[in-house]
């Protein structure tokens, strides 16, 4: 038996664990915070398909509201990006539910945002760089808190040569 406290809970963890459970694993605590695993002498193949990648779709979402763009992003779930979302619509947005996924359109330019980093269900310490790039080009002034990885800002010298006026503290 193996024991794990502060399991990650993303949708790619539970995905994995969910394969695996399909594949003859036994693992109690998907999506909490502790997952209990009892080993079993072998594993059987399966057909899975993979939870779509919400990183990858918060991107192009927040590259439609910075290019006052309108996208489709197909196979995106909205349910993984509650807040993210939230927070494009915030910042002008409108994002709508449409067949397997989520259409995002800006036609005017973005308002700054706030975003305090999470582990999920919170917002992504992964979608944080594309929200102060958001930001950089937004209308207003917004705070942007990193509570997971101290080192997540390093970019942001980079953005400033390029004429950001982004400070951090």
């Amino acid at each position: 038996t193996t024991v794990i406290d502060n399991a990650a809970r993303e949708p790619e963890i539970c995905d994995i664990c969910q394969i695996l459970v399909a594949m003859g694993a036994q693992i109690d605590g998907i999506g909490t915070s502790t997952l209990t695993i009892e080993g079993v002498d072998s594993l059987s193949p399966v057909v899975h398909t993979t939870v779509p990648d919400r990183l990858v779709a918060g991107t192009w979402a927040v590259a439609a509201v910075m290019t006052r763009g309108d996208i489709t992003i197909h196979r995106a779930r909205p349910d993984h990006l509650d807040i993210a979302l939230d927070k494009l619509v915030s910042a002008g947005a409108t994002v709508d539910l449409v067949g397997d996924g989520v259409r995002v359109r800006c036609a005017d330019r973005p308002r700054a945002v706030d975003v305090v980093t999470l582990p999920y269900p919170g917002f992504p310490t992964d979608l944080q760089p594309q929200f102060i790039a958001l930001n950089s080009i937004a209308r207003g002034a917004a705070m942007v808190t990193e509570n997971l990885f101290e080192a997540r800002f390093r970019f942001v010298n980079e953005m400033v040569r390029l004429g950001a006026d982004v400070r951090t503290d």
